[in-house]
């Protein structure tokens, strides 16, 4: 995902732009899931297809989405912790995030909220 993708694709499927349209829309400091932004576009099963997007579409603030376990990805880490930290949030040294004044471990967007 750091990066995205070097040939975006020529066109989006409906379920593509419905993801980068949720994915564009989340303010600095908001943090949704690969499965939140799955169940919200209407494919509750699609979470992996979400994470494609995510690596096929330049130009997405890819680092506001994460695992369900809220946990960033060890492969992400480098890249995607000093993006989040500038949006105020921190990830600990076992990779969860914190959103300051969440009592949770991460904050997510919720679906439909």
């Amino acid at each position: 995902m750091p990066g995205g993708s070097p040939v975006p694709p020529a066109r989006l499927t409906a379920f593509q732009q419905a993801v980068v349209e949720l994915v564009e829309a989340l303010a600095p400091g908001e943090i949704i899931t690969y499965a939140e932004v799955a169940l919200e576009v209407g494919r509750p099963a699609a979470a992996q297809a979400v994470a494609g997007v995510l690596r096929r579409v330049p130009g997405l603030p890819w680092w506001r989405v994460i695992p369900s376990d809220g946990r960033v990805y060890r492969t992400h880490l480098a890249t995607q912790a000093p993006l989040l930290a500038t949006e105020g949030i921190t990830v600990d040294a076992n990779r969860h995030i914190h959103v300051p004044g969440c009592s949770e471990d991460r904050a997510a967007h919720q679906p439909g909220g």
